[in-house]
């Protein structure tokens, strides 16, 4: 994974594969300026010690302090993500709802979409109507695989 910190927390945690990183980068390049560097920094050894202890089954609740910077619908429905409990799901509905934008399923789907803190930000968590695996950037099997990781550490 790729991630990027500042001293005010965690501003991107992205799969170092998924097609949209390239346009997540610029994006973090021109909200909090300057290009990200190699290095080390207390946040991102947090990041790494906490997804390890979640990806060994030993961590449902993430402690890293978030920098969650978008439009205030993007912010509105990313800190929505984060009240989605370990080995839950949701549909995009309901999310919209839970924000007060009922009817707005698709616009909350391209919210989460253009989540910058995968798993920490729990959009993975967030299915179709119909309970099908849409709308993961990560793809669809490690979006089930990610389910299916916490269905059984629970």
């Amino acid at each position: 994974m790729t991630a990027i910190a500042n001293d005010r927390g965690l501003l991107l945690c992205e799969f170092g594969d998924r097609r949209a990183l390239p346009g997540q980068l610029a994006r973090v390049h021109k909200l909090f300026g300057g290009a990200p560097t190699l290095g080390q920094h207390r946040f991102l050894d947090q990041t790494r010690e906490e997804l390890g202890e979640y990806f060994d089954g030993k961590r449902q609740i993430f402690t890293i302090p978030l920098v969650i910077v978008g439009t205030p619908f993007q912010e509105r429905v990313w800190h929505e993500l984060l009240k989605v409990p370990f080995g839950k799901t949701t549909i995009y509905s309901q999310l919209g709802e839970r924000i007060g934008r009922a009817g707005a399923a698709r616009a909350v789907g391209r919210a989460n979409g253009d989540n910058r803190i995968a798993i920490i930000v729990p959009c993975h968590r967030v299915l179709g109507a119909d309970g099908s695996l849409t709308g993961y950037g990560g793809g669809k099997d490690r979006k089930q695989w990610l389910l299916d990781h916490e269905a059984n550490a629970r």
